[in-house]
């Protein structure tokens, strides 16, 4: 996994591409939806423009994720990452509901208007730019192990597929559907608040210490019964912790040892689980005595080695 330095580095290195081509989009977007007569195009130029603001807001938050713990913060600032991702879920639902209102409106006072050829071009254009700032920005969120930055990259996801229904919208108005352009906002608006609202759940998730995935719960459990001395698990809680995990595990070992021993096999953990899961930060080992010298013996321990 990269440090904070380099995830500093290729982050803004992603996002500054993604708001510089925003900016052109939002720029050539919205003059082409004024002066071809496009309230989608128009819609969809303004989306881009949030997606600027969003993204610098990104950047800001994976500067504060990287500081270092202090008084004030003992676990670190990691969450910054998660509320980044709340906000920015936030602005894709209230943008979402802005162009559902225009699109409703514009079909209330029937206020249609037939778009240019030209818009169509621009909303091709559009479709390709935000899909590539999509596969960008999603390679470097896995990468940096960020779900802020996973959550602009379906921003941008969301992008191309509402400027797929503008593009719809009005390629059937040029052939006499008039409605359609209204009609795919509405769209649009349906697409955007849906993907806002997913992300809004996911970062309350996280701001909640919502546990881990288990498949990767799993995983530990498995090295951990790996280490020698350890007979049984009897308690592993994972939490997330922005684009970090923290852990607390009880080891269940054989209550003759010294409490030397006990501490040893509690590093090995730590260590080996530390090696294997790089987003892994903070982790609790606690020393449980198992007074049953077979693991399936003890009623207090949830896993057996034979399980394996």
């Amino acid at each position: 996994m990269l440090n904070d330095g380099e995830r500093i580095k290729l982050g803004n290195k992603v996002l500054t591409i993604t708001i510089a081509l925003n900016i052109i989009l939002t720029i050539i977007k919205v003059m082409a939806g004024l002066r071809g007569n496009s309230s989608a195009m128009v819609a969809d130029g303004l989306h881009s423009l949030s997606d600027v603001i969003t993204s610098i807001g990104i950047i800001i938050s994976l500067f504060i994720s990287s500081k270092p713990r202090d008084e004030e913060h003992p676990y670190g600032h990691e969450k910054a990452e998660s509320i980044a991702s709340f906000l920015l879920a936030l602005v894709l639902v209230v943008t979402g509901a802005q162009i559902g209102y225009h699109s409703i409106k514009t079909i209330i006072h029937k206020t249609y208007a037939e778009p240019e050829f030209y818009t169509i071009i621009v909303g091709i254009i559009s479709v390709l730019i935000k899909e590539y700032q999509y596969r960008i920005t999603m390679g470097a969120a896995k990468k940096i192990n960020s779900n802020a930055m996973m959550s602009d990259a379906w921003h941008h996801r969301s992008d191309a597929f509402s400027s797929i229904a503008a593009l719809i919208g009005i390629i059937g108005s040029r052939l006499g559907y008039a409605y359609l352009d209204p009609v795919a906002g509405i769209i649009v608006s349906v697409i955007v608040v849906k993907v806002g609202i997913e992300l809004l759940l996911q970062a309350v998730h996280e701001l909640m210490d919502g546990s881990i995935d288990e498949k990767e719960i799993e995983e530990i459990k498995d090295k951990v019964m790996e280490i020698k001395g350890v007979r049984n698990i009897n308690q592993l809680r994972g939490r997330k912790h922005g684009s970090k995990t923290n852990l607390d595990i009880n080891i269940c070992v054989d209550p003759n040892i010294t409490v030397y021993e006990g501490h040893k096999i509690g590093d090995i953990a730590q260590r080996d689980i530390k090696n294997e899961f790089s987003n892994i930060k903070e982790i609790i080992v606690h020393i449980d005595p198992c007074t049953h010298k077979e693991p399936h013996e003890c009623g207090q321990c949830n896993r057996k080695k034979s399980k394996k």
